[in-house]
């Protein structure tokens, strides 16, 4: 095992140069399926976050100087670098956040280069509009940058969301100062990298670790911040929207979820529970769009948490670095302690364990695929957000039934609708509170289609043409013409 002297230390990135924090101070990376140092992370303070805000002002004339097409194939390089170093982003990705690697390979990296690529061909197609208003006038409207945006990262899709916020940004001519979080930095640091390879000028792209309570709360305080695109728990949201309200920030929010996937008698419950499972275990339930509750119409409820458990029970949980792995562990102690809290609670409420509800093994921080059946509407394991693989099975008499259960929490991010009756389908889809809606399969995203929710889900939406306008301000220009 490693000394803390052996390990790597992992410098800020600012103004193109990795630099020591300005307090000295390293935390311990930590591999979440072994228990073991993998690096020691600077700890950033007020006083860098606020060398980065010059660094990022000073370089919004320098980015915006290059012409857009120009932006455009400097993000196609940067979408080739990570493509060329896709192995490298993996284990990075796996080490840090004990993501299976297979899935990370697969699903995380190629979605990341895929938003890349995609805000890549934004870069000269961020048009104004002529206005027809008045004979004596020509008037038309612009889309200029935001100007310096914070933005900060979970630590369940660091690579992929990091993505989300950065690299429609850089299309619309930001620049940028990114938060990792505290225990999964070290993609973005890479990415960092990568950037000024491509071409990326120095200072556009900063990356600053650190806590969130020091460097999140500096940046959404900072006057030199523009915008604050925040992804993670609604009550770290609440807190960034007050702070950034002091100086009228711009804050786009995707915060927490409590999916439900709708499964109707007439589903195709292979496809419909084999989805389920999926939708529920996959990155161990750290995923805010999971369906964590799967309501289960009463004639097949019986049918559908059996064939759960079962599958529940096939799943390969370890080692995150074989690519047989199905499941690592969950990122922290902490977040494995509130998991199995969770558990206990729903045993104290009165659902029954069907399987799992343990924790794996005495090394590294996983715990079993879990799922309860007899779960009431009323419980806090089917009200509140657990943020593992905890899957709760809820029965429902009608249509009118599972909408009401459906909606009847403070979240609203995504749903899925299992059945073969296609008016009911678009139906409910209709009815459902929800930003995404899948009907007949579960948890895919694209860059193309936006992304987020309402309520304790935040507000605003990434990706698409959406994130163009978030990282945009409209300019309107009159022009007086002599008659």
């Amino acid at each position: 095992m490693e000394t803390q002297t052996d390990l790597r230390h992992h410098d800020l990135l600012i103004d193109g140069k990795r630099l020591p924090p300005g307090t000295g101070e390293y935390s311990v990376d930590i591999n979440p399926a072994t228990e073991e140092p993998i690096g020691l992370v600077a700890q950033g303070s007020a006083v860098d976050v606020d060398v980065a805000v010059h660094a990022a002002r000073a370089a919004l004339k320098v980015w915006n100087s290059i012409r857009a097409a120009e932006r455009g194939r400097i993000l196609m390089r940067l979408a080739a670098l990570m493509r060329a170093n896709l192995e490298e982003l993996a284990a990075l990705e796996s080490l840090d956040g004990g993501k299976p690697i297979a899935a990370v390979m697969r699903q995380d990296i190629p979605a990341a280069i895929d938003t890349v690529e995609y805000y890549a061909g934004w870069c000269d197609k961020i048009n104004g509009q002529v206005v027809p208003t008045r004979p004596d006038a020509l008037t038309y409207t612009l889309r200029e940058p935001v100007g310096v945006v914070a933005a900060i990262v979970p630590w369940n899709f660091p690579l992929m969301i990091g993505m989300w916020k950065i690299a429609p940004a850089l299309a619309c001519g930001c620049t940028l100062i990114v938060k990792p979080a505290e225990i999964t930095p070290l993609t973005a640091l890479r990415i960092g990298e990568l950037a000024l390879e491509a071409g990326v000028p120095p200072g556009v792209l900063n990356i600053v670790t650190g806590k969130g309570s020091v460097v999140g709360n500096a940046l959404v305080a900072h006057p030199g911040i523009d915008k604050v695109t925040f992804t993670g728990s609604p009550s770290v949201g609440r807190g960034i929207l007050q702070g950034a309200a002091g100086n009228f920030k711009r804050v786009t929010l995707e915060l927490g979820g409590k999916s439900a996937n709708v499964i109707f008698p007439d589903a195709n419950l292979d496809n419909a529970v084999r989805a389920a499972a999926s939708g529920i275990f996959f990155n161990t339930g750290q995923v805010c769009s999971a369906g964590s509750r799967i309501l289960a119409h009463r004639d097949v409820y019986d049918e559908v948490v059996e064939r759960l458990a079962a599958r529940a029970k096939s799943i390969k949980v370890g080692d995150p670095s074989v690519r047989e792995t199905s499941m690592g562990p969950l990122i922290s102690a902490a977040q494995m302690k509130t998991v199995l809290g969770y558990v206990d609670t729903g045993r104290s409420e009165g659902a029954s364990l069907v399987t799992g509800g343990a924790r794996v093994g005495n090394r590294g921080f996983f715990v079993e695929p879990t799922v309860f059946a007899n779960v009431e509407h009323e419980m806090r394991i089917s009200q509140e957000e657990i943020f593992g693989p905890v899957a709760s099975v809820i029965r429902f008499n009608d249509e009118a039934d599972a909408v009401r259960i459906a909606n009847g929490t403070l979240y609203s991010l995504a749903a899925g609708v299992w059945s073969s009756d296609i008016s009911r389908v678009h139906r409910v889809a209709r009815d459902l509170k929800a930003g995404t809606v899948w009907i007949n399969t579960y948890g895919y995203t694209d860059v193309r289609l936006p992304w987020g929710g309402a309520g304790d889900s935040g507000f605003g939406r990434e990706h698409g043409d959406v994130a163009i306008e978030n990282f945009t301000e409209p300019k309107a220009v009159w022009l007086a013409i002599d008659q």
